[in-house]
């Protein structure tokens, strides 16, 4: 298959194009500065958003697009910040739709990535793809942004999936941060520890996306998060044991909401996803425990 990434060279799409190269694809790489890569015999990074490129007269006949991009929502959340983080999703998905409207050949799929942030947080709730609940906070909002600017551009002779990530659990994002209090000894729960952490590992999100873009009957919204969501209590104490700390020091609250701001809301709050949909289907999810995950992260 030949298959288009934008957001190709993050943590997600490093690995994401790393298992469509070790299974026979040839991937394109949608990305602003072309001339800082070189080309492989798998992989063509493609030159867009800027009017000297045209991307649609190199993809004139891939089968899938996989839109990854958005800028990392770690740092401190400055009303830039976060206009950053806002318009880097809706902007990625609006372009998207405009490339595949030049296409002669449409691709048979688009998967544009979402995040679980959509439900806004809860500690009772349990949320699936058939949850119509929506928050009210920023991540919420910005999510909201993004997948109606999805559907506003899709077509629908186009298969189209709304990935929704949960805290991707790898060598890169949030986990060396979550980990990091532990390695020097003063790791502990957060907050009350009851927060819900709908967490997955870098495989499963990568063998969801594969999933996705293989299988005819995935389409709308499918939940890329692991099928036993933890509280944040488990999650310490699962890190704890791993790396053989203590789990001794919990954080409070109004410090990290001091510290951090707006963006403590990613740790001192979550909610509870499960993949409905990914499992009904017959997904095999490689991590189905945080024990598992984390053992294979950090062995």
């Amino acid at each position: 298959m030949k298959i288009a990434i934008a957001g190709g060279t993050g943590f997600v799409g490093e690995h994401l194009t790393k298992a469509l190269i070790d299974r026979g694809d040839m991937v394109y790489i949608l990305t602003r500065s072309p001339d800082k890569h070189t080309d492989t015999a798998n992989i063509k990074y493609v030159g867009w958003l800027s009017n000297q490129f045209q991307p649609e007269k190199e993809l004139s006949s891939i089968d899938g697009i996989i839109n990854l991009a958005g800028d990392s929502l770690f740092g401190y959340w400055t009303k830039a910040k976060k206009d950053k983080i806002y318009q880097s999703r809706v902007n990625s998905t609006y372009a998207i739709g405009k490339l595949i409207e030049k296409l002669e050949k449409k691709p048979a799929v688009l998967i544009n990535a979402s995040a679980v942030g959509y439900f806004g947080t809860s500690e009772t709730e349990t949320f699936t793809e058939h949850s119509e609940a929506q928050g009210k906070d920023f991540l919420a909002e910005v999510t909201e942004a993004w997948e109606k600017t999805v559907l506003e551009n899709s077509s629908p002779e186009i298969r189209t999936v709304i990935a929704r990530f949960g805290v991707i659990l790898g060598e890169e994002g949030a986990l060396p941060l979550m980990a990091m209090p532990f390695k020097f000894f003063v790791g502990g729960k957060i907050g009350s520890g009851k927060q819900w952490i709908s967490w997955v590992h870098i495989d499963d999100v990568v063998g969801l996306l594969l999933f996705a873009l293989d299988r005819s009957d995935v389409d709308k919204v499918l939940h890329v998060t692991a099928p036993e969501p933890v509280q944040n209590k488990e999650l310490s104490a699962s890190l704890a044991n791993v790396l053989g700390r203590p789990n001794w020091f919990p954080t409070p609250s109004f410090l990290l909401k001091t510290i951090l701001g707006e963006m403590s809301t990613l740790i001192v709050e979550g909610q509870k996803v499960l993949p409905e949909k990914a499992l009904n289907l017959g997904y095999q999810f490689h991590y189905v425990t945080i024990d598992k995950a984390l053992n294979e992260i950090y062995d």
